[in-house]
């Protein structure tokens, strides 16, 4: 099961742009949680929270507890965050609040096993995983950390699709076939071409063949 991470917040009292202005001049990331037919509560986070989500990885599959003075903490999901185009902090963050038997749709990193012992890769082969997480519907409560893949039989050349998934968890993914996860491609084989430097031709006189030759010097004349 997922663990549920508790942030702490502060209401924010207006919308708009300008409230958001003013309220990031203050040292906080605005942020708002929406959904589940309920109005948006506006907040106001510390930007060291929402920093410490992100480096943590797979932020959008974690669930969590906002938790604002007065209030109920409040189950959601971190759906998106904005960011400064120039310091690249962030600079808006969006909550999915979830409604009780919702399933939610999430995407789960996988895991590859078995690298070490596949004969396709031990013999040159790369593993290519075409996709790097899975986007599926899940219970809030069981939403999986990972779904792991066994490549430990794979040869170049196979295929291994959503089917081959160790554990599903009890999710359902959003694509409704049985689509492609990773590939054992072949090695690539780089040709090493040697070009011949070319072969540096005699100057051409005007006979068309090769230099004229020198004149003869005339004989020296005979004193009488």
């Amino acid at each position: 099961m997922v663990q549920t991470i508790r942030i702490e917040a502060a209401a924010r009292e207006r919308a708009g742009k300008g409230a958001a202005r003013a309220t990031r001049r203050g040292g906080s990331v605005p942020a708002v949680i929406y959904g589940a037919k309920q109005e948006a509560t506006l907040l106001a986070l510390d930007p060291r929270d929402v920093m410490k989500e992100l480096h943590k990885g797979g932020w959008q599959s974690h669930l969590y507890e906002v938790a604002v003075a007065g209030a109920a903490p409040v189950r959601c999901l971190m759906r998106d965050v904005q960011f400064h185009p120039v310091s690249d902090q962030p600079i808006h963050v969006d909550f999915q609040r979830l409604a009780a038997g919702q399933k939610i749709r999430v995407r789960v990193p996988v895991v590859l096993l078995g690298e070490d012992v596949s004969p396709g890769i031990k013999a040159g082969g790369v593993a290519n995983l075409v996709r790097r997480d899975l986007e599926v519907l899940s219970d809030p409560d069981s939403v999986p950390e990972r779904f792991e893949l066994d490549v430990s039989e794979a040869n170049i050349g196979d295929t291994l699709r959503w089917s081959n998934v160790k554990d599903q968890q009890g999710t359902s993914p959003t694509i409704p076939r049985d689509f492609v996860v990773l590939t054992v491609a072949p090695p690539v084989v780089v040709e090493e071409v040697i070009v011949a430097a070319p072969v540096a031709e005699a100057p051409k006189g005007k006979g068309g063949k090769g230099a004229p030759a020198k004149a003869a010097a005339p004989a020296p004349a005979k004193k009488k």
